[in-house]
């Protein structure tokens, strides 16, 4: 069945960060899964990365022609980006393994494909698509700067990992909208519960 790309897909703040993401569960070996399982998903995803990403790609199309011939590449990106900078969240470390890894995977994308980009267009000419594993590359790229790499958190509700846009350095989940709400339905739930349960006990015990 079809992903359904969505703007939620889209909450990490940065194409690599979104990539990162489309494995679900990470942490939960019995429920995780890959909306990348199936390469046809990749040329998609690129195509709703254009829309929610168009801000950051400076406007410029990307586009994964063939996706089955570009999936090692782009699965390579993706892994080596989430096992960075999750532990460089989880951590505040960065391993020059795991560098080095990303580095390696990142010239893989952007071998062979013409590119110029400068300071104010770090994904070039918007006038022409550029190849999707060439976008995720850069953008993989440059959460290495120390600004972003200091605001990368991850959900404490789905496992993502987001950039923390807020003025103070404070947000909590990847969406408000989805993990936030989830999570205060959750709480909101175990208090009811809880509260539930201190009635029950009353009653049982003066039953006794």
């Amino acid at each position: 069945m079809p992903v359904s790309w969505t703007s939620h897909r889209f909450s990490g703040g940065a194409l690599a960060l979104d990539a990162a993401n489309t494995v679900v569960l990470r942490g939960d070996p019995d429920k995780t899964f890959d909306r990348f399982a199936e390469p046809e998903e990749i040329a998609r995803f690129a195509e709703a990365a254009s829309i929610f990403r168009s801000e950051e790609l400076g406007g410029r199309r990307v586009e994964a022609a063939s996706p089955r011939r570009i999936a090692p590449v782009v699965l390579a990106i993706r892994e080596a980006t989430d096992r960075l900078f999750r532990e460089a969240v989880a951590e505040d470390v960065i391993q020059s393994a795991a560098l080095a890894t990303l580095l390696r995977t990142c010239a893989e994308g952007l071998g062979g494909i013409p590119f110029a980009a400068t300071p104010e267009r770090p994904f070039g000419d918007a006038a022409t698509p550029l190849a999707f594993e060439a976008a995720l590359a850069v953008s993989a790229l440059s959460l290495l700067e120390p600004g972003r790499l200091s605001r990368l958190r991850i959900c404490p509700n789905c496992g993502w990992l987001f950039i923390d846009r807020s003025r103070n350095a404070s947000r909590q989940w990847c969406d408000m909208a989805v993990c936030g709400n989830r999570r205060k339905a959750s709480r909101h739930y175990r208090r009811r519960m809880a509260a539930n349960g201190d009635a029950s006990g009353v009653v049982t015990r003066k039953d006794r």
